[in-house]
C-alpha cells in the first residue's frame, strides 16, 4: 500500500491517491471528512482554518460505499484559491511582481532557502505553497482510510496532546473509549485537564508576543497483534518505519516509542519488559516500557509513540533573514500563522502512523479481498494466542 499527494497551500485543490487497498471494504465521505475537521481544530489555530472548510470528493476507487481494489482517488478543494486565481494559477503571466507575489526573503526554520537552491526557483513561493503544512490535509485524507481498515479489524488508533511549551500532562491509565472522548473535548486534545489549561494561557501568551510554541503528541493503538513487521531487514522494521513518517510530518524533529530516551537513564532491569502467559490472553508482557515493539516487530501490547514538535518557525515577530536577490539582511517575510498548531500535529500524527500500521497488515496478509484479509487475521489471532 502507498499513497502520493499533490498540491499547493493556495492552489486549486490537495490530491491524494492511495494504492493497495483491498476490494470490497467499507468506505464513505463521513468516514475521511471526521478526520479532516478533527485536523483543522485546535486552541491556537490561525486565519486559515477559518477559511477552509475541509471536505473530501472520492473520485475514484470507491463505489456505493466499497472500495473497487483500484486506486481511491480523494480530492479536497482549497477555498481561498479565489483569492490566489492569478498568484497560483497554472497558464503562463507576463513577469510581474506585482500580481506573482515574489518571495526573496527566506524565512529561518522554512524549506524556502534550501528548496530554493534545490530546484533553482528566484522565487521562493514556488518552494512554501508545497512545503507548507496545508499538504498534511492530504495525508490526513490517507490516514483516515488506513483508520477505517484497521477499525474494520479490530484495531483502534488515538491521538493526543502530551506537552505544549514545556506544560505538561500527566500520564494516565485509561480505555481507548476514553482517550478519544477525553482529547476530542479538549481544547488543546490533551488528556489532563489540569496542564489544559496552563497550556491555552501558555499559547495566549505566546500569540501576544507574536512567538509560536512547540510541544510533543502521543499515538495509542489498542489491537495490534503480536508479530507485524520483520526483524529480518532494516526496512521491514515497523517501528523504523513508523518513525520515518512521523518525522516526515512539518516540523516534526524526533520519535521515541515507549519510555522512549528514559531508556538511556535506567539498567536494562528496569526498562525491559517481562514475559507471561495466560490461557486466555496467550502471552503478554507485564509492562510496556518498549512500546509495543521488540526487534522492530509489535508484541500485542499497546503501541505507544510519541513525536516531538518544534515551534512553527513563521512567527509574526520575525527572525532576520538575507534576500536572495539583493543579499542584504531583512526582516523574514510573514505569511499566516498559528501561535500552537500541536494539537492539530497530534491528529495528523495519529493518521500517519494508522497508515503505515495499515500498510504493515496488508504486506503480511493476503489483500485483494477485504473479507480474506480479516478472515486470515482472525485466523492468525487464534493461532499465536494458543502458540
Amino acid at each position: 500500500m502507498r499513497y502520493l499527494t499533490a498540491g499547493e497551500s493556495h492552489g486549486k485543490q490537495l490530491t491524494t491517491i492511495i494504492e493497495g487497498i483491498p476490494a470490497q471494504m467499507p468506505l464513505t465521505k463521513e468516514n475521511i471528512n471526521d478526520s479532516l475537521l478533527r485536523r483543522q481544530k485546535g486552541y491556537g489555530r490561525g486565519k486559515r482554518m477559518q477559511i477552509e472548510k475541509d471536505l473530501v470528493e472520492i473520485t475514484g476507487g470507491v463505489r456505493h460505499g466499497y472500495t473497487l481494489g483500484s486506486p481511491i482517488s480523494l480530492v479536497i478543494r482549497n477555498d481561498d484559491f479565489k483569492h490566489w486565481t492569478d498568484i497560483m494559477g497554472e497558464d503562463p503571466i507576463d513577469e510581474d511582481i506585482a500580481i506573482r507575489r515574489v518571495v526573496t526573503r527566506p524565512r529561518p526554520g522554512h524549506a524556502d532557502l534550501n528548496g530554493a537552491l534545490k530546484y533553482g526557483h528566484r522565487d521562493m513561493r514556488n518552494v512554501l505553497e508545497r512545503s507548507s503544512a496545508r499538504e498534511t490535509a492530504a495525508r490526513v485524507a490517507a490516514g483516515a482510510v488506513a483508520k477505517t481498515l484497521l477499525h474494520e479489524i479490530g484495531i483502534e488508533v488515538c491521538g493526543y496532546v502530551k506537552e505544549i511549551g514545556g506544560i505538561q500532562a500527566e500520564d494516565t491509565k485509561i480505555s481507548m473509549k476514553d482517550r478519544k472522548q477525553i482529547s476530542e473535548a479538549s481544547p488543546v486534545r490533551t488528556l489532563d485537564q489540569k496542564a489544559e489549561l496552563l497550556m491555552m494561557e501558555k499559547i495566549d501568551i505566546a500569540k501576544k508576543n507574536g512567538d509560536s510554541l512547540g510541544g510533543i503528541t502521543e499515538v495509542y493503538v489498542e489491537g495490534m497483534p503480536a508479530g507485524i513487521g520483520s526483524y529480518v531487514h532494516y526496512d521491514r522494521k515497523l517501528d523504523s518505519r513508523i518513525a520515518g513518517a512521523v518525522v516526515s510530518i512539518n516540523a516534526y524533529k524526533g520519535v521515541e516509542f515507549g519510555i522512549g530516551f528514559e531508556a538511556a537513564r535506567r539498567s536494562g532491569s528496569q526498562v525491559h519488559d517481562e514475559i507471561n502467559w495466560e490461557n486466555e490472553r496467550g502471552f503478554y508482557r507485564e509492562s510496556n516500557n518498549l512500546g509495543g515493539f521488540e526487534g522492530g516487530m509489535t508484541t500485542g501490547m499497546p503501541i505507544v509513540v510519541k513525536g516531538v514538535m518544534k515551534p512553527i518557525p513563521t512567527l509574526m515577530k520575525p527572525l532576520q533573514s538575507i534576500d536572495i536577490e539583493t543579499k542584504k539582511p531583512f526582516q523574514a517575510s510573514v505569511e499566516r500563522s498559528d501561535a500552537c498548531a500541536v494539537p492539530a500535529a497530534a491528529v495528523v500524527m495519529e493518521h500517519v502512523v494508522a497508515f503505515e500500521l495499515a500498510r504493515a497488515i496488508l504486506e503480511q496478509f493476503p489483500s485483494d479481498r477485504f473479507l480474506t484479509l480479516k478472515q486470515t487475521i482472525n485466523k492468525y489471532r487464534e493461532e499465536i494466542r494458543s502458540f
